[in-house]
């Protein structure tokens, strides 16, 4: 069977969104029924049928949702609106909107550790510094599964 033409075929817009917590280790699946029940739950089964909302690529604390052109703004707003990927807390964050996936993966910041300082000593305790898109820093407790909160104040930093 032959392709369809290109005019023949039905445009699609392609939604990068960006998972938070950083460093979340999802699956595909959950994301899609995430997003989905998300959508299903603000505009019901019609306008949901009508967007066709799906998650083709998920990985690096990144997802790429595809919708039908036009109903991008509404797919955008039901991402807004995840709050948990199965029993773990979760939310999408909309980066940019594209009409390819190539667009899209430009924009695609990975989240890595500060090159020459990713360890800190603080006291007896170290830690992992990862540095997040915005300049948003962390202090991960090495050994420890759950982060734990740690806030320096202007006393703390003038020590060092």
């Amino acid at each position: 069977m032959k392709p369809r033409p290109p005019v023949m075929r039905t445009k699609r817009r392609y939604i990068l969104a960006r998972i938070l917590p950083y460093g979340m280790v999802v699956d595909q699946k959950g994301v899609y029924l995430s997003v989905i029940e998300a959508a299903t739950s603000l505009f019901g089964d019609a306008a949901v049928g009508l967007a066709q909302p799906a998650v083709v690529f998920c990985d690096g604390g990144y997802a790429v949702v595809r919708c039908r052109r036009g109903t991008e703004k509404e797919i955008a707003t039901a991402l807004a609106t995840v709050t948990a990927f199965g029993d773990e807390r979760a939310a999408l964050r909309t980066v940019a909107v594209s009409g390819t996936i190539h667009a899209l993966r430009r924009r695609i910041k990975p989240i890595c550790p500060l090159s020459g300082a990713g360890e800190a000593k603080i006291g007896e305790n170290c830690f992992t510094v990862y540095r997040y898109p915005r300049q948003k820093v962390d202090l991960v407790e090495k050994g420890i599964k759950h982060q734990k909160p740690l806030f320096f104040t202007e006393a703390d930093l003038e020590e060092r």
